[in-house]
């Protein structure tokens, strides 16, 4: 693989760094300060939608789609240090950018899999950044790292009516709180005795305004919100009827567009992560070379020195693993990097969160605070360790691939 990058990929990184100098940066505080003003917690600061505005005049939107009919058609390898340089400001950038989930996911299995009538009625507004979305998958009642567990059903109306009735319980529904939320694709079992467990699931399109549909109660990460994203929510379909129409794709099709959608998820993940670690380096910096303790500064201390080369070096690699695996998915498709994408699932989360945990000891009371994005970077890194598929489950599936080899 060619370690450069293209023409189009310098252009996007000179713009976007030059908008997260001048915009972004300076909004966060601007951002935090609006939010304590809102009547509602879930309510956009006013900041969020100038810097939308400012975004799509640039030409800084949809970047993360690869279908060129409706988003910037990029690569993986191209979007993949412009998701690095949006990863530094978690919270914002993704946002402000319309390159947030779970509304990136949503989009692309609108974009992959929904049909026509689906795609002008969710996919166009979705992509024209004026409704957000959300993506029901997760149970509290199950083990949820593996998909076939789920119990939510989905089963045809017995009066008649074409119609799906939709009846479960999800949590951490990401972006299920924002205002903007207007719809729900629901993974659920449309066939819960096939004997293909890969083949019981469907997935449909669920209105949040649908009769039958409740907001129970807002789900906290780390005792974070992430009302950026619209929170995480537990979310109950009481038959919740919606038209057959509103099916994505097949019945029993559901497993299918759910790996198809959290390949490119995950790998969206590691390149923002990046990016948060980062900004960790960066802030460790700054810390070290601006506080004195025992008589001198920091930057002086050989502890500190250990962390940030160990920070550094620990970013070149993953760096590197990411962009292969960009690369590859090119290249060969998800499914010939499917060693790769969980490598890097596997690999960054836990190093960021290492990077992060030293990043926040460096700074003292500071880096637990609410005066440093340090502690909010470590509930977001953290949880992705969970995520899209636990570690554990990753590794096992990749332990497995490498002793078949053997066996």
């Amino acid at each position: 693989m060619d370690f450069a990058f293209d023409a189009r990929t310098e252009e996007l990184r000179g713009k976007l760094l030059a908008f997260m100098d001048e915009y972004v940066y300076p909004a966060e505080a601007v951002a935090h300060e609006q939010r304590t003003r809102l009547a509602s917690p879930w309510e956009t600061p006013a900041v969020v939608e100038e810097l939308k505005a400012e975004a799509r005049r640039q030409g800084l939107w949809n970047l993360f789609l690869p279908d060129s009919e409706y988003g910037a058609g990029l690569t993986n390898l191209q979007y993949a240090p412009l998701a690095e340089i949006m990863g530094r400001s978690p919270q914002l950038a993704p946002t402000v950018t319309n390159c947030a989930a779970p509304d990136t996911g949503n989009m692309e299995v609108l974009t992959q899999f929904g049909d026509e009538q689906q795609r002008k009625q969710w996919l166009e507004p979705l992509l024209a950044g004026e409704i957000r979305s959300a993506f029901a998958m997760t149970e509290p009642e199950v083990a949820s790292s593996d998909a076939t567990n789920i119990t939510t059903h989905i089963e045809r109306a017995s009066d008649g009516t074409d119609e799906y009735v939709v009846t479960g319980r999800k949590w951490y529904i990401s972006g299920a709180l924002h205002p903007d939320c207007k719809i729900f694709i629901v993974m659920g079992k449309t066939d819960p005795e096939g004997s293909d467990i890969r083949r019981q699931q469907s997935m449909i399109l669920v209105p949040r305004d649908t009769p039958g549909v409740t907001i129970e109660r807002a789900m906290q990460v780390f005792g974070y919100e992430d009302h950026y994203h619209g929170g995480h929510a537990e979310v109950i379909f009481d038959h919740a009827r919606v038209p057959a129409s509103n099916l994505i794709g097949e019945e029993g099709g559901g497993f299918a567009i759910a790996q198809a959608r959290l390949g490119p998820g995950r790998i969206h993940h590691c390149m923002r992560l990046i990016g948060m670690a980062e900004r960790a380096i960066e802030l460790m910096c700054r810390r070290a070379v601006s506080r004195t303790a025992f008589g001198k500064a920091l930057a002086q201390q050989g502890v500190v020195h250990n962390w940030i080369a160990d920070a550094r070096v620990t970013v070149e690699q993953l760096r590197l693993l990411v962009l292969k695996t960009a690369w590859l998915m090119d290249t060969v498709g998800n499914k010939g990097a499917h060693t790769e994408i969980q490598s890097i699932k596997i690999a960054t989360p836990r190093a960021v969160v290492d990077i992060l945990d030293r990043a926040i000891q460096l700074h003292g009371a500071g880096g637990v605070s609410q005066d440093f994005p340090l502690a909010e970077l470590y509930a977001g890194a953290r949880t992705l360790m969970i995520a899209d598929g636990p570690d554990e489950v990753h590794q096992r599936s990749l332990a497995r691939r490498e002793l078949k080899r053997y066996v």
